[in-house]
């Protein structure tokens, strides 16, 4: 759009200086192949401005050539060219046809003459530069942005490695070695004991004591991992083990599955979460309830229902965060569902969670 414009500005100029004279005449050819040089001044910026030197002997002061050397300066950074171009142009626009340096220095005005007709030529030299310069900047103020950019980033990973690695430490030594002093006092209880029931919970207690010991083995190698690479963060589970989940929580639980769809992980791992947590409140906020789990398809969704009824011992005070159900609500949303709960008319509680099959 821009370089038609300027073709058609450079030969309205022509038009309006040529319009009076006889038919097609050779200085009217030269000058009219130095307007149309110009759709290609981007490509080759120092032949068009030479084939529009002849517009500027011919005409004097034409637009043709101070568009051509303005190109040329905004594409080199030879200043010697661009000196020599300007004093070129200059010398076209003020020569007399048919006369020697003799005639051109009887004038006494041939000092203004060259002033007059070297300043056009450097003002479109200098513009170009301009514009050249203004480019480089921006271009250099980009890359400098991107770096310092890259820089916060780099600065961002650094403080994030280092609480990862502060993090796993903290795991390692306080909640490992938690989790292990159950384990073993749930192997020692397991053998010394004779009643079967205590002996069947201390082997339950155990054998889940080893299974958060493991999880939270490749826990702590993800965040050691600092963001270096995929890490798996455990074994995933999947629904073929919501039966060990329920038959070894410890709590009288039903678990009904119907009819399902393959289930890509994420969805899968979102409905095992849901139903180990729900089983994690029952244990610590209604002891010796019952609970009701269910899994069915229905219009296109699954539904996972986690329903207990009310308590029959007195819950014992635990450490909670309060954030369970607030993060698989979360995990619910990103998957496109939902998560609520409510309590139940008989004193118990229920979890529904509903994700597109």
């Amino acid at each position: 759009m821009t370089d038609a414009a300027l073709v058609a500005v450079a030969a309205a100029d022509l038009w309006f200086t040529f319009w009076w004279w006889p038919p097609l005449t050779w200085d009217m050819a030269l000058t009219g192949i130095g307007v149309a040089a110009l759709a290609f001044r981007r490509r080759f910026p120092l032949a068009v401005f030479v084939l529009t030197l002849p517009t500027a002997y011919f005409m004097g002061e034409a637009a043709a050539p101070l568009i051509a050397l303005y190109t040329l300066a905004a594409s080199t950074h030879r200043r010697w060219l661009l000196a020599v171009g300007s004093v070129v142009l200059a010398m076209c626009m003020i020569w007399p046809l048919e006369s020697g340096p003799a005639d051109l220095f009887v004038d006494s005005w041939w000092l203004a003459s060259i002033a007059y007709a070297l300043a056009p030529a450097a003002a479109a030299a200098f513009l170009g530069q301009l514009v050249q310069v203004r480019r480089e900047l921006s271009a250099r103020l980009e890359e400098i942005t991107e770096a310092r950019e890259h820089e916060q980033l780099m600065a961002t990973q650094k403080v994030l490695a280092e609480e990862r690695a502060q993090l796993a430490r903290e795991m390692h030594d306080v909640v490992s070695h938690q989790v292990s002093l159950i384990a073993v006092r749930a192997g020692a209880l397991q053998v010394s004991t004779a009643d079967p029931e205590a002996k069947e919970a201390a082997g339950t207690i155990r054998k889940l004591a080893v299974r958060t010991l493991d999880e939270l083995r490749h826990m702590v190698n993800v965040l050691r991992a600092g963001g270096g690479g995929p890490t798996d963060l455990a074994p995933q589970p999947t629904l073929a083990q919501l039966g060990d989940l329920v038959g070894n929580s410890g709590i009288d639980a039903v678990l009904r599955i119907g009819e399902l769809p393959d289930l890509d992980p994420p969805k899968e791992r979102a409905v095992y979460r849901t139903v180990q947590e729900s089983l994690t409140n029952v244990r610590k906020h209604a002891p010796g309830a019952r609970t009701d789990i269910a899994l069915a398809h229905e219009g296109g969704r699954i539904t996972v229902t986690v329903a207990n009824t009310a308590p029959t011992r007195t819950p014992v005070a635990l450490p909670s965060s309060r954030h369970g159900l607030l993060g698989l609500q979360q995990r619910a949303v990103l998957l496109g569902g939902t998560l609520t709960w409510a309590p139940t008319p008989d004193g118990g509680w229920r979890n529904t969670l509903v994700l597109p099959a």
